[in-house]
């Protein structure tokens, strides 16, 4: 007996490819008895590309909390003129004079120690590095993180899914049937799908140099936004300029603990609140930059609420609407996307359909404590 469309389906959906001659089976099976029958290039996708690093659900098991240490940039022992990361092979191109630069003709996988202090060098300078043409999907787990390791402790997200042996990479399938899909972006509530942040800037010590990478990407769509915190800063006037440098502010993850709890997730971590600068100062370029963001900044120290919300709502209006500073990272087989948390915004864009995949791994080390620039 021919098996059914929806066995077939059950097949792809755990990464199992089904025989060919099983998928002509049932669709002649299906016309021969004159049944509607569903869009079998819309209902069913093909198996993942990497079904071992699909994400876990994970249990719902509780993580130490996250201890202090002392930060040492890797930038800070880069060679400033970067011979090693950009040489007579190497090709860039720059996406806008404030961040985002293409480059290809370099492998990650295949940079020294120096070479990773220069990589992290020429991040925090482009604030967005976009790689093509790299093999670092390809590598093991553990050689992915012997990399991204250099950069600093790797963070153990709070509530994302991980991979299976792998606490502190964040594995994400979004596609049809994953309830995640709509809920996650709350496009049912809001207009846009847009919601700028700086990753888990909860954390007393929260990201510096962030790698990303897709393993199944939507056919359209499925782009990341950027944008400079540092440009958003300098486009203030002096004075408005030196009184944010004054004030701090209160990030929360309690919300996204909460959020993930009632959805039926994991919260490995109970969330918390950190006070933050509003303005904080890049431990090496010495470049200022806002520090607030729509998803994790709930209120300013000192200020009553309504006068808190005008300030904070006046400056997601002015990083939302800095398109002059804004760039679009495009994915292809084989881009790795580096970003400095520290000094970019971004958000995802989610403007694909359920029938289509998105499946991505990141790693993210921790940084410093943010440097006021007020100290």
């Amino acid at each position: 007996m021919a098996p059914s469309v929806a066995d077939l389906e059950q097949k792809v959906q755990t990464g199992v490819t089904p025989n060919i001659a099983d998928l002509k089976a049932a669709v002649q099976a299906v016309v021969s008895a004159g049944i509607p029958g569903p869009n079998l290039s819309a209902e069913i996708l093909p198996p993942l590309s990497y079904p071992h690093l699909a994400p876990i659900e994970g249990e719902n098991k509780i993580s130490p909390p996250l201890q202090p240490f002392e930060h040492v940039d890797a930038a800070s022992r880069a060679d400033p003129k970067l011979p090693r990361l950009l040489n007579d092979k190497t090709k860039t191109h720059h996406l806008s004079p404030y961040l985002g630069t293409e480059i290809s003709g370099v492998q990650i996988s295949q940079l020294s120690k120096q070479g990773l202090d220069e990589l992290s060098l020429y991040t925090a300078q482009r604030k967005v590095l976009i790689f093509r043409d790299q093999d670092f999907a390809d590598l093991p787990p553990e050689r992915q993180i012997e990399i991204v390791g250099h950069y600093g402790p790797l963070h153990e997200h709070p509530t994302a899914p991980q991979l299976e042996g792998f606490d502190n990479f964040i594995a994400s399938l979004r596609q049809k049937g994953k309830k995640a899909y709509r809920a996650e972006y709350n496009v049912e509530d809001n207009l846009s799908y847009t919601l700028w942040h700086s990753d888990v800037s909860y954390e007393r010590q929260p990201p510096a140099t962030t790698f990303f990478w897709l393993l199944d990407q939507p056919e359209v769509g499925g782009d990341t936004l950027f944008l400079s915190q540092v440009e958003a800063y300098n486009r203030l006037s002096p004075e408005f300029r030196k009184r944010l440098e004054t004030l701090r502010a209160i990030h929360s993850g309690v919300e996204q603990a909460e959020g993930s709890r009632k959805a039926g997730g994991v919260v490995r971590r109970e969330g918390i609140t950190t006070e933050h600068p509003v303005v904080r100062v890049h431990p090496v370029t010495g470049e200022k930059a806002l520090f607030v963001n729509k998803g994790f900044t709930r209120s300013i120290v000192g200020f009553k609420k309504e006068e808190s919300d005008a300030l904070l709502n006046f400056l997601y209006d002015h990083i939302a609407k800095g398109a002059d500073f804004q760039v679009r990272a495009t994915y292809q087989k084989g881009t790795v996307v580096i970003w400095d948390n520290r000094i970019v915004a971004h958000s995802a864009v989610p403007d694909y359909g359920k029938e289509q995949r998105r499946h991505f791994l990141r790693l993210t080390p921790q940084g410093e404590v943010p440097i006021p620039a007020s100290a």
